[in-house]
């Protein structure tokens, strides 16, 4: 009888919803190996990695010759193939269907908001040299002010996490969203204590499963304090 291989995840911990992959799998234990891509040295655009994901991205997870590229749908494989708590992505219609829907709503809203604030304060200086455009950051966090507004009246409400009373996969991709403006400084729920609740939430739930995700994170906050 063949030996079952590993799970296996090509990630780069910089990428939000690699994190998010990354923590689920090591809250639950999940038997896996991860294998770096350091998108900062372009190992995404290699010919094997391109012929693994011609879309030159990460994450991706190869499970038994099955090749997923989107975190989206690795979480949920995850979540329904393997033995972990029903409450990640619930069997019962109407709670999936919740955690369906913010999945949905991620992609075109706390992603890219989130994103657009580090891209403009850490990324775009990082890699051209200029100074921050203060104007565009400014546009970005308005916009993102929105979106948080509306996850905090369309999603939390008075609930303890995004789809109910308990974590989902929802919670890990939209916090890895929200946390990645901290690798500039910034901390975008400062004055939000009520997504900042719910943030303590997801951590605690989760464990060093979290620290251990951001840890990449942490270490260019730190650096670029360190330089001011």
């Amino acid at each position: 009888m063949a030996t079952r291989r590993l799970v296996e995840v090509y990630l780069d911990l910089m990428s939000q919803p690699c994190r998010a992959v990354h923590i689920l799998l090591n809250c639950n234990k999940i038997p896996h190996t991860v294998r770096s891509v350091a998108l900062r040295k372009g190992e995404q655009r290699t010919p094997d990695f391109t012929k693994l994901n011609p879309m030159q991205k990460v994450p991706v997870m190869e499970d038994n010759g099955l090749v997923l590229t989107e975190s989206d749908a690795i979480m949920k494989y995850l979540a329904t193939k393997y033995d972990i708590p029903e409450h990640w992505y619930p069997r019962q219609p109407e709670r999936r269907a919740r955690v369906d829907e913010y999945t949905a709503w991620h992609h075109t809203n706390t992603r890219p908001h989130a994103a657009k604030v580090f891209i403009l304060e850490v990324l775009l200086p990082a890699q051209t040299g200029s100074h921050v455009d203060e104007v565009r950051v400014n546009r970005a966090l308005s916009q993102l002010q929105d979106t948080l507004d509306k996850l905090e009246s369309m999603f939390l409400r008075r609930q303890p996490f995004l789809c109910g009373d308990d974590i989902t996969l929802a919670d890990l991709l939209a916090v890895c969203e929200l946390m990645q403006p901290i690798g500039g400084g910034r901390d975008v729920l400062q004055q939000r204590p009520k997504l900042q609740h719910w943030r303590s939430r997801v951590q605690s739930a989760v464990g060093d499963s979290f620290d251990k995700a951001h840890a990449v994170l942490y270490a260019v906050r730190d650096r670029r304090k360190a330089k001011l």
